[in-house]
């Protein structure tokens, strides 16, 4: 697969649509709880994208924001159901580290839901370690947390 990376922000309207389809696959996985979710992942002040592209159609997207003064937090992860493991979510994930690194981060973290294998093994594959939960999702069963220092990114 050819894909090309985009760096954008929040605004974009492909981010937007590629957001739309998370938040509607996540309410069907998280069910009652995704409202406990929805509310730490606005997007309107996300001003780091990246996007996936195959032949000019938007297939994957995910985000960083600053957590800290060394860390970035990754967000919105997400990739097409047709275009999963295929490598596009790896490529933005890289790109989304190389970008933080560039900024002088030494960090990402992240939260992903156990409900997700799938985005469980991606982490795992790239080099995040679990640690413990952080932040609001402190003693939420469903949260597990990664991180990954960048200067093995």
């Amino acid at each position: 697969m050819t894909y090309s990376v985009k760096r954008t922000a929040s605004t974009d309207s492909d981010f937007i649509e590629l957001v739309n389809r998370l938040d509607a696959e996540l309410a069907k996985i998280n069910g009652n709880e995704e409202a406990f979710y929805s509310q730490f992942n606005k997007i309107d002040k996300i001003n780091h994208v990246v996007l996936v592209y195959e032949n000019q159609i938007p297939i994957a997207c995910g985000a960083i924001k600053q957590f800290s003064t060394t860390e970035m937090e990754v967000k919105r992860m997400f990739t097409l159901p047709d275009y999963r493991g295929k490598g596009a979510a790896s490529i933005l994930l890289k790109d989304l580290e190389k970008w933080a690194k560039e900024m002088n981060y030494e960090k990402c973290v992240l939260e992903t839901s156990k409900r997700q294998p799938d985005a469980l093994a991606l982490y795992e594959k790239n080099g995040y370690q679990v640690i413990p939960n952080y932040g609001q999702y402190i003693g939420i069963e469903n949260s597990i947390c990664f991180e990954k220092n960048l200067q093995y990114a």
